[in-house]
């Protein structure tokens, strides 16, 4: 179970990417005031963690009903997180989250805590296929427990830092986002990668 944890937090925090969305979040809530900001943050990663939880505890009765197995969703879910990751790599926006458009458009909103903050950007297609293949990789009754708490404290985490957003942009300025993502561009494709050979494994042996 400590194993699990481990992965399913770092696989969340990195497919989630609070510290690349902090650019974001400064520009959708430029002009707010602070307690603004934070009930923007609080809402935001509370929506997402509930959308979290949801697909992964129900996400694989929706699979279930269109036919779609276990095994290939791994695969689907490890090619959209290598392509999450790539784009991290190359420390630019992933457009599996959110489009140029739907970034420009959420500026104008006056409420951004939903949509697009929430969804797509922190509960996005990535988050979600990465719960439930990390809800998939488990067996037994407390199979879910190591995925939940780490969806719990990522989002936890996620809140912290988005409500820090100015700190965090001033102390590690434009360059040091784009190391950090990268590094987490980097481990994310490995942990992209292991789900993607789990996934064809199970495929070939059905």
């Amino acid at each position: 179970m400590v194993g699990q944890f481990l992965v399913a937090v770092s696989a969340l925090f990195f497919v989630v990417d609070p510290i690349g969305n902090v650019p974001l979040f400064l520009t959708m809530t430029a002009g707010d005031a602070p307690e603004k900001v934070r009930r923007t943050a609080l809402r935001a990663c509370v929506a997402a963690f509930g959308l979290s939880v949801f697909f992964a505890l129900f996400g694989t009765l929706v699979f279930q009903v269109f036919g779609v197995s276990l095994a290939a969703f791994r695969v689907a879910g490890g090619l959209l997180l290598l392509m999450t990751a790539l784009d991290m790599l190359r420390a630019r926006p992933s457009e599996t989250r959110s489009t140029p458009r739907e970034t420009e458009e959420s500026v104008v909103k006056e409420d951004v805590a939903l949509v697009p903050l929430a969804i797509p950007l922190l509960a996005g297609p990535g988050t979600i296929a990465t719960v439930m293949v990390l809800m998939s990789r488990g067996s037994g009754p407390t199979a879910a427990v190591p995925v939940l708490l780490a969806v719990l404290l990522v989002f936890a985490g996620t809140y912290l830092i988005l409500r820090s957003a100015p700190l965090v942009q001033r102390v590690l300025k434009q360059t040091g986002v784009a190391v950090l993502e990268r590094v987490m561009g980097l481990i994310l494709a490995a942990i992209a990668v292991q789900f993607i050979a789990d996934g064809a494994r199970d495929l070939l042996r059905a």
